[in-house]
């Protein structure tokens, strides 16, 4: 099993070019990698970003639904899924197979119970239109330690829980190890027996966000777990190259995410 390995735009190969820019998307071409992802769309030229895919023959396999709406509020629920739906096209359009999600920051004022029943209610009014459109929502927790202060969900178990509640074929999770190892997880402890919901895998290494292998994961081992698990997706790598140097940091982690993989 060969894992395909996508990069994400907006922070790798930035020494060539804004994200999704034709220059930058030579560069990730010239390195060997053949898909991207990025964040969001609204501050993009959506037609010149499709004429450089459609040059450099790469594919694209996430972006971001926006606005970004705090799902966990009832209130913000017609706001979560105009934002799908207005994304929804920009991916089809580009060909993107995946829509990121997040549930956004705790409210203070709110229990636990009422806060997850926002998100289940606001994933289950958006599935629809994903199915219609033929796209899976990718649901991602993030780390609450580091980089996301105060966000709602940060654990990969409540995440899969909330998705089998849901119930929706086109609504899975995006599953960032790097997240989730910063918030003490085990990878394999914490997908075990859930493997069908993880829509996509994205990568980075700890401490420090940078290239797998810089840090202190063990990454054989994880790949390893992911293979034992039969993920069938992609790798997403979205880390900052501890030297600045895209491509170098791409030739230092091939081995570990990919040949691993396949023994």
């Amino acid at each position: 099993m060969t894992y395909e390995l996508s990069v994400c735009t907006e922070m790798l190969f930035r020494e060539f070019g804004e994200p999704m820019s034709l220059p930058q998307l030579r560069a990730v071409k010239e390195s060997g990698i053949d898909a991207v992802e990025f964040w969001f769309w609204r501050n993009k030229d959506i037609d010149a970003m499709e004429r450089a895919l459609g040059e450099t023959g790469l594919s694209t396999v996430t972006m971001v639904s926006e606005p970004q709406s705090r799902a966990v509020d009832p209130a913000r629920l017609d706001e979560f899924v105009t934002a799908v739906t207005e994304s929804l096209p920009i991916a089809q359009r580009l060909g993107i197979p995946n829509l990121v999600l997040v549930a956004g920051e705790t409210r203070e004022v709110a229990t636990d119970v009422e806060q997850r029943k926002a998100l289940t209610d606001a994933l289950r009014a958006a599935a629809p239109y994903a199915e219609e459109a033929g796209i899976t929502l990718v649901l991602e927790n993030l780390n609450s330690r580091i980089d996301h202060v105060g966000t709602y969900l940060s654990s990969t178990p409540l995440a899969l829980e909330i998705l089998r509640d849901v119930g929706s074929a086109n609504v899975k999770m995006l599953y960032d190890l790097y997240h989730s190892v910063v918030m003490d997880e085990d990878p394999a402890e914490v997908l075990a027996g859930s493997i069908e919901l993880i829509g996509h895998v994205q990568v980075a290494d700890q401490p420090g966000r940078h290239e797998p292998g810089s840090g202190l994961v063990d990454w054989k081992k994880q790949v390893r777990s992911l293979k034992q698990l039969e993920y069938q997706g992609g790798i997403g790598l979205e880390y900052t190259p501890s030297t600045g140097n895209s491509a170098e940091s791409l030739r230092h982690i091939r081995d570990a995410l990919v040949d691993d993989a396949t023994g």
